[in-house]
């Protein structure tokens, strides 16, 4: 009688409980408290871009390559950009996938047509051989992230 009741009851609970999930479901979106009007998408589906008011981070270049430089020696090199969308760009942050690589930058919103700098120093100390340095830039820009990389090659004479 027991094994009766529960081949009955299992099947008639998960019944209830997948009917009742589905019931939850909402059908549009006014009850979750963003409206998709708010979301603005810069770029259509035919990879056109449209006039956006959203900041858009231009770089001159996005990648420098010091060269052979020798083992010890600090280089640097400052990737300039430019505000091309329609309002203030803020940095947020810059950071190096390595300790030898520093970046400085300004926190100071950029007007939109107006240009700015991030400054790169590399330490070659104890890198012999080929280097690869990436640098994330995150901003409240489209897109959002934007990663620049340097690259040298560090030369260590024999000792």
């Amino acid at each position: 009688m027991r094994n009766l009741i529960a081949k009955l009851l299992i099947p008639v609970f998960f019944l209830g409980l997948m009917l009742s999930c589905n019931s939850s479901k909402k059908t549009d979106n006014t009850d979750q408290g963003v409206s998709p009007d708010l979301v603005t998408n810069p770029i259509t589906a035919s990879g056109e871009k449209t006039k956006s008011s959203l900041p858009v981070m231009e770089f001159e270049t996005e990648k420098h390559d010091f060269g052979l430089i020798m083992d010890g020696e600090k280089v640097s090199h400052t990737f300039k950009y430019k505000n091309i969308g329609g309002s203030d760009l803020v940095i947020s942050s810059v950071s190096a996938t390595c300790g030898c690589t520093t970046p400085r930058f300004s926190k100071k919103p950029i007007k939109a047509g107006e240009s700015g700098s991030i400054e790169v120093v590399f330490n070659s100390t104890n890198r012999p051989g080929p280097n690869h340095k990436g640098i994330k830039v995150l901003t409240n820009a489209q897109p959002n992230t934007i990663e620049l990389t340097i690259t040298a090659e560090v030369f260590s004479p024999e000792k």
